[in-house]
């Protein structure tokens, strides 16, 4: 009796395991699936870059001479008009000493001389032509020759002519006279001279390369350094030409250095080529970083990710359940009343892991993610909702 009782029980435990497992076959498999609903959703094109100065000055030297002093390295930051390099100039420097010893020459020695010699040959011409005067009084009385009144006369032309020439020496030295003229004018030539041996940053930037030494002959037409400029600094991208029809001038995009992960910085989208690049299928783009940060270098890398469409709210589902992709329709599969069902639907903006549904599905719906490839429309199946994600971004 007890066997009888023991066989009954095990009998009746099949049948039950039997049932369930009939029951779980008819339900069929588990899938995952995503509750259509409304989200917000940006649109990205995303890439890697380099950053760049918009401009860069290639500096040199207008003369040829040997290096006495380089005071600048590479990386370091420089001011407008700092001196970057020195050459040599002891000639020059010997030259200008002379002028001005000349200039202090002329203001201290030859324009007083001048204006006493002017004042003396004022006195003389003075007594001469009294003298002269008075010889024609005694030659009409016939007091004297006729040659001492020829005597006076030469004498008074002799002291024209002296006083003639001191007062040329007068205006000649006098002050911004044809000397003192004559000194600057020499003087600022060789000042020429001499700042051309002086290289300076022509503005205010960081300088890059050099390729001077000190004791090394530079030359005209040589690039002793290159500096980058000051200012707005550029973002610079090659991105796949299929993107091109979602790009805009002025569209915000977030970069990412790789050294600095953490601190992200905003560019903007200022220049489109008209031309794609055609053995890489790549168009370039350039984004401009009004703001930049401190740790940026000239040539790093870092990812843009270009906002090029957003949406508040609409209809979203994640990329995995999206199938056989065309243009802007896709296939989606969706479960209703526990069976697998085929849906067409039409496309709207792509995010890096949602994409816009335009139509063919509402919000509420279930859509498999990850559809197994023995699956096909008609199947019961149970379903596992899956955690939602939404993709957000701000400017």
């Amino acid at each position: 009796m007890a066997f009888r009782s023991k066989s009954y029980v095990l009998v009746l435990a099949l049948v039950v395991a039997f049932a369930f497992t009939g029951w779980r076959w008819w339900q069929g498999p588990t899938v995952a699936v995503y509750t259509v609903q409304q989200a917000p959703l940006v649109q990205r094109v995303v890439a890697s870059g380099r950053v760049t100065n918009q401009a860069r000055l290639t500096v040199g030297t207008e003369v040829a001479g040997e290096v006495v002093a380089r005071h600048v390295n590479e990386g370091d930051r420089v001011a407008a008009g700092a001196l970057l390099l020195e050459l040599r100039a002891d000639t020059l420097k010997a030259q200008i000493r002379e002028l001005e010893i000349a200039q202090a020459d002329l203001i201290e020695r030859l324009r007083p001389q001048a204006n006493t010699e002017f004042a003396r040959a004022e006195i003389e011409y003075a007594q001469a032509e009294r003298e002269l005067q008075r010889r024609a009084d005694l030659l009409a009385a016939a007091l004297v020759p006729q040659e001492a009144y020829e005597q006076a006369l030469r004498l008074r032309d002799l002291a024209q002519l002296n006083l003639n020439t001191a007062r040329t020496n007068v205006v000649a030295f006098a002050e911004n006279g044809a000397e003192q003229q004559g000194l600057e004018a020499q003087l600022e030539a060789l000042q020429a001279q001499l700042n051309k041996t002086q290289i300076r940053a022509p503005a205010a930037g960081v300088v890059l390369t050099r390729s001077i030494e000190n004791g090394d002959i530079a030359q005209p037409g040589q690039a002793l350094f290159t500096v980058a400029l000051d200012g707005v600094l550029e973002v610079r991208s090659q991105l796949d030409e299929r993107n091109l029809g979602q790009l805009a001038v002025g569209q915000y995009a977030q970069v990412i250095a790789d050294a600095y992960p953490q601190q992200p910085f905003v560019g903007e989208v200022s220049f489109i080529a008209p031309a794609v690049d055609p053995q890489r299928g790549t168009i370039e783009v350039r984004l401009t970083v009004t703001a930049p940060e401190q740790f940026l270098r000239q040539d790093m890398t870092v990812s843009v990710n270009i906002e090029t469409a957003r949406r508040e709210n609409t209809l979203v589902v994640p990329n995995e359940a999206i199938f056989r992709t065309n243009s802007s329709e896709a296939t989606v599969y969706t479960v209703r009343n526990n069976k697998i069902e085929q849906r067409s639907v039409a496309l709207g903006l792509r995010g890096l892991t949602q994409t816009e549904v335009v139509s063919g599905l509402n919000a509420g719906d279930f859509v498999i993610i990850e559809r197994a490839d023995n699956m096909s429309a008609g199947d019961r199946v149970r379903v596992q909702e899956a955690k939602e994600t939404v993709t957000t971004a701000s400017r």
